[in-house]
């Protein structure tokens, strides 16, 4: 138990700050690098884009690193080249050295973020890993809290390149030595065991399975629909007539429901199978892109929609974290869960830029909302098409019975 905790803390810790500096303070110093290079917002922006494109390229070979080698040195790895990629971005002086920095970054960011904290701790805990991945992920809700305004803080008296030169340091100090502080995994089991419900796949058998591509699809229209919004959620409130600040004020609701859903996994459903809980996330989204679409100019149905959207939200971090464990096992659940990844990470990366594609070419607000309404319906049926009992491990289950 204390192991667990501490390897809870050591990634709380490392998650926050991986997470402020790579991902969240972007969106606070992005005016300043576009006036200091040149750019335009498609360029400056567009290299952020690219970047979680370059992490989801290699987010199966990360998955494969951490079953090989485990979290402590990949982990630390990622740390090393977040510190060179952020002090490299930091002295950028043209377009081409800047997306270099954030191709840098875009590896980093999947050595580093939500997948292989997942994955490391799912190689060091045989039990408790789901209420371990609940716990981190609370913790990791607090990077944007924390690092909004202390970038706001940095950038106004530092500047830019010097408050990404701070965040390298971090790296290089803290979070470096703390992936250190892993320790190394217990000892793999490398018996298959007799239960074929308790096999696990091996990445070519998950690879080759309709399940494995249903939850697939599953993620990443969630992930699209979510990124997209993150972005224009704001303006869009606005087109459909809510003043400025009431529309902001609404927005407000969304991260404090995040972390209220993943405490509510935490408490309430601590004993429901993550494939249920999966089930009330996903469908959450579709009733919220609903109501904002057929009633989005009245105050209390946008309370409605920031709830129920940042609810799910929340708690599909948790669920992303565990069912891909639940229906392949635990062997090879790097390898599974950063191949599953990869298309979310695409997707992360499109969203933004295909919402603003509808809006900017004459699209009406709600032309964008039926479009994520679609996207979040054809989601809740893959997901429950993944999850079915024909799925991964009922499969195995039968092929073992057959093979006997």
């Amino acid at each position: 138990m204390r192991q667990s905790w501490k390897t809870i803390g050591i990634l709380a810790v490392t998650q926050i700050a991986s997470w402020g500096s790579l991902y969240y303070a972007f969106s606070i110093v992005a005016p300043d690098i576009q006036r200091d290079l040149g750019l335009g917002p498609e360029l400056a922006f567009g290299a952020f884009c690219w970047s979680l494109l370059v992490a989801g390229i290699v987010a199966t070979p990360v998955g494969v690193a951490l079953d090989r080698y485990g979290g402590r040195y990949v982990m630390a790895t990622g740390s090393l080249l977040c510190a060179l990629g952020l002090a490299w971005l930091a002295r950028a002086g043209g377009t081409v050295s800047y997306y270099g920095a954030w191709t840098l970054i875009g590896l980093a960011m999947a050595l580093t973020l939500y997948e292989a904290a997942f994955a490391t701790i799912n190689r060091k805990m045989a039990t408790g890993a789901r209420q371990a991945i609940s716990t981190l992920t609370l913790f990791g809700g607090l990077a944007s809290t924390l690092f909004w305004p202390l970038t706001a803080k940095l950038d106004a008296s530092l500047g830019w390149r010097t408050t990404y030169l701070c965040f390298a340091v971090l790296q290089l100090a803290v979070c470096m030595p703390l992936h250190l502080l892993l320790g190394p995994d217990p000892a793999r089991e490398d018996s298959v065991p007799a239960s074929g419900a308790d096999r696990s796949h091996t990445l070519a058998e998950a690879l080759r399975h309709p399940g494995f591509w249903k939850l697939a699809f599953a993620f990443s229209a969630n992930t699209f629909i979510f990124s997209a919004m993150s972005v224009h959620l704001i303006p869009l409130l606005t087109q459909l007539g809510l003043s400025a600040g009431t529309a902001v004020l609404m927005a407000t609701l969304i991260g404090p429901m995040q972390v209220a859903g993943r405490l509510g996994e935490m408490s309430l459903a601590r004993n429901a199978m993550p494939q249920t809980v999966g089930k009330f996330t996903f469908a959450m989204l579709p009733g919220a892109l609903l109501l904002l679409a057929l009633f989005g100019g009245h105050a209390w149905t946008v309370a409605a929609f920031c709830i129920l959207y940042g609810l799910s939200n929340g708690i599909l971090t948790i669920v992303r974290g565990t069912i891909p464990q639940v229906l392949f096992g635990r062997a090879n659940y790097g390898a599974i869960a950063g191949a599953m990844a990869g298309p979310s990470l695409v997707c992360k990366a499109a969203g933004p830029l295909a919402a603003a594609a509808i809006l900017g070419h004459g699209g009406r607000p709600v032309v964008l909302l039926v479009v994520l309404l679609a996207m979040s319906v054809a989601s809740l049926a893959f997901y429950l098409g993944a999850i079915a009992p024909a799925g991964p491990r009922a499969a195995a289950k039968a092929f073992d019975k057959s093979a006997a």
